[in-house]
């Protein structure tokens, strides 16, 4: 592995030695979020955030370019009211997205706005480690329920992934380079430009670590071996203008990834390996009218799986189609109508399935309303009717006013309801599959103001939420509609800027109550949310020192978290406590001259020694260094 990485060092090195014209623009300052910042996956087209009430974080090309040490779901992880359980363990370790407290199966993960899903798991949720933060222009993070617009699985939000797509030149190119902690090697190299009529980029990336054990010795004597992994990612799409009314663009992108796991909490095992790819290739096109436009989205996911231990070998593979129209038409300036329909295609490669290679669809038209600014008031109103091959109907619909006060208050209100189609192993798998099980269907509230200064320097936002959802899919002795869960929560954010400092904080607080069938009746009980803190605090800080140091500071504490350990002695499982914990992150990038900059990446400052799943590894203080240069 050391060769290799050398070799990766010559190859980059190589490479921005070739790039002697390239400029990086200095910022006068750290860019600014603002209430009017234009967004596009609150409504599928661009919308300022003003004129919508739902509640939407943005992690910026800025925030991204200061990540160079870090992955996708350590990003992620910084957010408000967002937990990436595993973010901070081996970074060959699976990660767990639980957005405001909601298990992963819930949140549904976008790219470019076209949603991807893994058919062969369990609970269908995609892979955050096959997805690379260096071909990312941006992330929208959209809360609460979005089953309107989006279907299946966006009961608790979704993130949209939004991969970088063009140059502002004909040729135009970056790399990145960063070797640190576990002798872990990061390196990206990318090509793109635009023309009048045609725009392109292709991106590589190589990620390889030697990582620590993924399970945790705690005798010292048992010599675990480490758990690295290799990861390859590529992606490239071309964009093409057929006058100023249509374009279509298709894209491509692979990710390949080996690595290594071991057996359970505490529990080694060195020939256990895991190794995955995903191929996801589609076309984008749009055609603009005088009063609106017609959108076209297709994509094919192929998802491949294999998992090497002391069982043997287990492959999953599953594929995954979305094809979409929709049209958004201007009423009048102030009204707006979007109207679409999807099809989705699930497909499990599966021999030992009840039924061989099992399949099913969702077909669903949605029709949504918009009212824009209306003397301070908008609101957005409409619903979805789904069709699925094997349970049948549902509808969801959703409700969204707000209204905005003197250009400086916004108070909003989102009510909506949405579904999680039970999945192909659910209704298919080897293990307790039952065709007649029906979807999970949530009801969600959420209501908040948000202040912002005269000068958009100050920016605070309190909300509260509210989620119910019925027919939860458990395993007793075979998959059924069992439990009913209730959630709530409240979010507070700040932002604030001066001159060249920029400051940002949080506070979430989450809990809930489980609904469970006991003989003729029910039994409530408090849902310990499973490895996720009832109370999460964060602190950002960005300082521009000078024109070419910039420093920025991260603090998140994570509060108690309750979790499950299985002993493999006694064969039994128990409730175990995991205590609260702080991290503490410092980043310093300088800039060389105008087409170079130097950056160090410092994690856990405070070596804190922690759990985020019970009885595996976490990152001590560990860090990254590199360089990073455009042409």
């Amino acid at each position: 592995m050391k060769k290799e990485i050398k070799v990766w060092a010559m190859t980059m090195i190589a490479f921005w030695y070739w790039a002697p014209n390239q400029t990086l623009a200095q910022p006068d300052s750290i860019p600014v979020t603002t209430l009017r910042e234009v967004v596009v996956t609150a409504t599928k087209f661009p919308k300022n955030v003003s004129e919508t009430g739902k509640v939407l974080m943005v992690i910026d090309q800025e925030q991204l370019s200061r990540s160079g040490g870090k992955d996708l779901s350590q990003v992620l992880n910084e957010q408000v009211g967002l937990v990436i359980n595993g973010a901070n363990s081996n970074p060959a370790k699976d990660k767990s997205v639980f957005l405001r407290g909601a298990a992963g199966k819930y949140t549904l993960i976008l790219i470019d706005g076209i949603p991807v899903n893994d058919p062969s798991g369990i609970d269908g949720a995609f892979d955050l480690r096959l997805l690379s933060i260096d071909q990312i222009e941006r992330i929208e993070i959209l809360k609460g329920s979005q089953s309107t617009l989006y279907g299946t699985d966006a009961i608790a939000g979704v993130i949209n992934i939004i991969t970088k797509t063009k140059g502002n030149k004909p040729v135009s190119g970056s790399g990145i380079l960063s070797y640190g902690s576990y002798n872990t090697l990061r390196a990206n190299m990318g090509v793109s430009g635009s023309t009048n009529k045609i725009d392109y980029s292709i991106g590589f990336t190589r990620f390889q670590t030697e990582g620590l054990s993924e399970a945790r010795d705690t005798t010292g004597t048992a010599g675990f071996d480490k758990d690295g992994m290799i990861q390859n990612a590529l992606q490239a799409s071309v964009g093409y203008k057929a006058g100023e009314k249509f374009n279509i663009r298709p894209f491509v992108r692979y990710n390949d990834f080996d690595g290594a796991f071991d057996a359970g909490a505490f529990v080694d095992e060195k020939d256990a390996t895991y190794a995955a790819s995903t191929l996801h290739y589609g076309l984008t096109s749009e055609f603009q009218y005088s009063k609106g436009s017609v959108s076209m989205l297709f994509a094919h996911n192929k998802t491949e799986r294999s998992f090497t231990n002391m069982f043997g070998i287990n492959d999953y593979d599953g594929r995954f189609n979305h094809g979409e129209v929709f049209v958004r038409h201007d009423l009048t300036s102030s009204y707006q109508l979007l109207s679409g329909v999807s099809y989705q295609h699930f497909n499990m490669i599966a021999t030992n399935a009840t039924v061989t290679n099992p399949a099913f669809d969702i077909i669903s038209p949605y029709l949504s309303f918009f009212v824009n600014n209306l003397n301070g008031f908008s609101a957005e109103l409409g619903g979805r009717y789904v069709n699925h091959t094997v349970y049948g109907n549902n509808f969801t619909f959703s409700f969204n006013p707000s209204f905005l006060i003197n250009d400086r208050y916004k108070l909003f209100l989102n009510y909506g309801t949405g579904f999680k189609a039970p999945t192909l192993t659910q209704l298919y798998g080897p293990f307790g599959a039952n065709e007649d099980l029906k979807p999970e269907e949530s009801t969600s509230f959420e209501g908040g103001v948000q202040w912002f200064s005269a000068n958009k320097r100050f920016d605070v936002r309190a909300t509260w939420f509210q989620r119910n959802i019925d027919n939860i899919i458990a395993f007793t002795t075979g998959y059924v509609n069992w439990d009913k869960l209730n959630d709530s929560g409240v979010e507070l954010e700040a932002f604030y800027k001066w001159k060249k400092l920029t400051l940002s904080g949080f506070y979430a607080y989450v809990e809930g109550e489980i609904i469970t069938p006991v003989g003729s009746g029910t039994e409530t009980k408090p849902n310990d949310l499973i490895r996720r803190p009832k109370h999460s605090f964060g602190l950002n800080a960005a300082w521009q020192l000078t024109d070419k140091l910039l420093a920025t500071l991260a603090v998140k504490t994570f509060g108690q978290r309750n979790d499950l350990f299985f002993d493999f002695n006694t064969l039994t499982t128990s409730t175990v406590v995991l205590v609260p914990y702080q991290l503490l992150d410092v980043y310093i990038e300088y800039s060389l001259h105008n087409r170079m900059k130097l950056f160090g990446d410092f994690r856990n400052v405070l070596n804190q020694d922690y759990y985020e799943v019970y009885g595996y590894n976490t990152q001590r203080f560990n860090l990254m260094g590199g360089i990073r240069a455009t042409f």
